[in-house]
């Protein structure tokens, strides 16, 4: 008798959004899973400059997953005062890399970390993903990240994960914690 599932060989695009923390450490999460079966992953963040204990753990997993950062920090929060055509010129440069990267077939995971809110941002443009994900390879899974998720991506999308904020520290004055936030 035939199933009616498909065999897990085509590449699946995944999308974790929403307001609520979690959606980069889902991603890691993948990706330390994937390092356990030797894949070779590549990770570019959008819009983070800072250092980050991903940065540090993420070295540990080497030579399976390599990770990137891209654009000049978020635009507007924290100390941002580049002016928004430097932010675009360096997520230009981030898209390029990464479209490169994605359309080479040499990595079987590549997360494109904060890259959802590129798009909201209007640092990346939406058609710019779409034809990102049209040009991956057939097998190669791509995950995409951040805040303000649109509809028309999660059309694209195979798996749509919604961060949902119940509750923050930070609502109690709590600032980020290392190796918890960052």
């Amino acid at each position: 008798m035939k199933s009616k599932f498909q065999e897990a060989k085509k590449g699946l695009v995944i999308v974790y959004t929403g307001e609520g923390k979690g959606k980069t450490t889902a991603a890691l999460g993948l990706v330390l899973r994937a390092a356990g079966y030797k894949k070779k992953v590549l990770i570019v963040q959008f819009g983070k400059q800072w250092f980050t204990g991903e940065i540090e753990g993420v070295k540990k997993l080497s030579p399976y997953v390599k990770l990137v950062q891209g654009g000049l920090g978020f635009i507007g929060i924290f100390d941002d005062h580049a002016p928004f055509e430097e932010h675009l010129k360096a997520a230009h440069a981030t898209y390029t890399y990464l479209y490169k990267e994605a359309v080479s077939g040499k990595w079987d995971i590549i997360v494109a970390d904060e890259i959802v809110g590129a798009i909201a941002g209007k640092v990346v443009e939406f058609e710019q993903v779409k034809r990102l994900i049209q040009d991956k390879p057939t097998q190669m899974d791509l995950v995409l990240t951040g805040h303000h998720g649109q509809k028309e991506l999660f059309e694209l999308a195979d798996l749509v994960t919604e961060m949902v904020q119940i509750k923050h520290p930070y609502q109690q004055g709590i600032l980020a914690k290392e190796g918890i936030d960052y």
